[in-house]
């Protein structure tokens, strides 16, 4: 459907394309070859991007502001086929480049095999995931991604398990083998019943000074859609009935990226091709661009 025209309300997207610099940079790297259950998640970043125009990049605070006027956002394209060694090699250096010259860098998914690239090029030395799973399995794929950080980054990369955080962890949704190896290197685990049990602002405080602890420090923010209630995010495929509401991952994403050390941010496990016919899951992933960009805009 053709969006309607008015010089007076602009629309999210449509950013220049990345030249030298900019205060955020999207990219897009759309893994899916590894997904251990069938996806369409290499369509997702081209859907993104169609979904901002849907949206104003206007925050009504007060103060009232436009995302536009108060940030230099550029687009870099997609990082093509960023599956297997070549693919991760070339999702990983161009990264890198990105996020030298940016503030924030923003990666749009592909399944949530990207997080292990995106982290390594941003050089994080923490990492925060906002998931229903702990994504500690062993091989590689969708679901290994924390653990290759952990254990299969390149000597002198790896991230301190004690500086992971994993928020949104849920019941029925993992099994005790993984929960207990995140218990044995010391991740700290924030599950769905604690977080609404304290409340998103004392999460965010927590999850930001483990993450951001120590010299130098270099968060890396992993945003797992399927951490949400399954009647929100039907384009998820592990999505579940009873996990976040769609303001609750919005208050988290904002919260968190609110920290000047978060560095980088990926949008994971949405499969475009699945999705309701109203977008719904795709449009939510838009709004997490938006409140990245947000939070980036309101750091001090």
């Amino acid at each position: 459907m053709a969006l309607s025209h008015d010089p007076l309300w602009p629309r999210g997207g449509d950013w220049p394309a990345f030249d030298a610099s900019a205060d955020a940079v999207l990219l897009g790297v759309p893994t899916w070859r590894t997904s251990l259950s069938a996806t369409g998640a290499h369509a997702t970043p081209a859907a993104v991007r169609e979904a901002l125009r849907r949206y104003s990049p206007t925050l009504m605070g007060p103060p009232i502001v436009d995302l536009n006027e108060v940030l230099r956002i550029a687009d870099a394209g997609d990082v093509h086929e960023p599956d297997g060694d070549e693919g991760v090699a070339r999702a990983t250096a161009r990264v890198a480049e990105l996020s030298a010259a940016s503030r924030l860098l923003i990666a749009l998914g592909g399944d949530n095999s990207l997080t292990y690239p995106v982290a390594l090029g941003a050089g994080a030395t923490g990492l925060i995931t906002i998931d229903a799973h702990f994504d500690l399995r062993d091989g590689v794929s969708n679901g290994s991604p924390v653990r290759r950080l952990v254990e299969d980054a390149p000597t002198g990369t790896a991230i301190d398990p004690r500086r992971i955080v994993q928020i949104g962890i849920a019941d029925f949704a993992n099994s005790a083998a993984y929960a207990q190896r995140a218990a044995d290197w010391g991740i700290r685990v924030i599950t769905l019943d604690e977080v609404r049990r304290r409340g998103v602002a004392d999460v965010v405080a927590e999850a930001v000074e483990v993450a951001g602890a120590g010299d130098a420090p270099r968060i890396h923010f992993d945003i797992d859609v399927d951490a949400c209630d399954r009647a929100a995010t039907p384009g998820c495929p592990a999505s579940v009935p009873g996990g976040f509401a769609a303001d609750e991952l919005r208050a988290l994403v904002r919260g968190i990226a609110a920290d000047p050390r978060v560095v980088s941010a990926d949008i994971a496990e949405v499969d475009a091709t699945a999705d309701d016919e109203d977008g719904r899951t795709v449009r939510l992933a838009a709004l997490c661009v938006l409140e990245l960009l947000a939070a980036l805009a309101g750091r001090a």
